[in-house]
């Protein structure tokens, strides 16, 4: 766990009745929680099989059968969040401080115009079916535990020429903050899946992505990989950890050949190179 930060748990259990015993207290579920609690971080936790998994005053996922579960902190999480796990026999709440992230500034001018503030109809319309596509892959949500192998690097021997999180000033416009991680390497490299998946959506040509692969690692860890030349898997198939997936390429609004790669968790972005080194969780 992450040090220095603060934490307080509490533990309640939800009456039970029992008959003519009268009121009686069931256990609460035990939690266990460990990641990096940060905007932008992560936590993986075990409890009881399938138990709602509750953060921050929204129902987000449920535990696997084998009781297992992640969640995501948002490139702009609060300062504190809360998690409650709950199921029949009681339930249980953990609050967590979340230190702020270090993000950068980043410029890019030379894009195109189309390429930063589209005008055309007929590209808006495109883009918006594009749109559509992508929140349907991410919205994936595999009963698999590929989040429990530990992750590692999509590519081998990159230079990281944009980190997480930093806010996007492009041809003088501010614009969103930039949420992948981007890996400087040649057109071509292979693309390893970090962690074993479910292949979530997968499909080239698109207007700012060129090439789009996502992968979803379980529950909604869904990680993305951007401005591919060749994607070699199709939507539906399982791939593990290692296997190639697909070759980079500068496709989309790109400057250079490189991978922008993202993570997102039900629609809160993460910063994915936080998983990377983190051991295997197998029991």
């Amino acid at each position: 766990m992450a040090g220095g930060l603060s934490r307080r748990a509490v533990l309640t259990a939800l009456p039970l009745t029992l008959g003519l015993s009268g009121l009686a207290r069931a256990a609460a579920p035990g939690l266990s929680l460990s990641g990096k609690f940060v905007q932008g971080g992560y936590a993986v936790g075990r409890t009881a099989p399938r138990a709602m998994i509750d953060l921050d005053g929204l129902v987000q996922t449920t535990a696997s059968a084998d009781g297992w579960f992640v969640i995501g902190f948002d490139r702009d999480a609060p300062p504190t969040s809360v998690l409650t796990v709950t199921t029949p026999d009681g339930s249980a709440v953990d609050e967590r401080a979340i230190a702020l992230g270090d993000f950068d500034i980043q410029r890019i001018d030379g894009l195109p115009p189309e390429q930063v503030s589209p005008t055309d109809p007929a590209l808006l319309e495109r883009l918006a079916a594009e749109n559509t596509r992508k929140v349907a892959g991410f919205a994936s949500q595999a009963d698999i535990e590929g989040f429990r192998e530990g992750f590692i690097l999509p590519v081998v021997g990159a230079r990281r020429s944009a980190r997480f999180g930093g806010q996007r000033i492009l041809n003088g416009e501010p614009r969103r903050p930039h949420y992948g991680v981007d890996l400087a390497v040649p057109v071509g490299t292979q693309v390893r899946s970090p962690a074993s998946a479910i292949v979530a959506f997968a499909e080239t040509g698109l207007h700012f992505e060129g090439g789009l692969l996502l992968l979803d690692h379980g529950q909604g860890l869904v990680t993305a990989y951007l401005h591919l030349s060749k994607i070699l898997v199709s939507p539906g198939t399982y791939v593990r950890r290692g296997d190639e997936v697909a070759l980079t390429g500068e496709e989309g609004r790109a400057t250079g050949p490189h991978l922008c790669w993202r993570m997102k968790w039900r629609g809160r972005n993460m910063d994915p190179s936080l998983l990377v080194g983190a051991g295997p969780l197998l029991g």
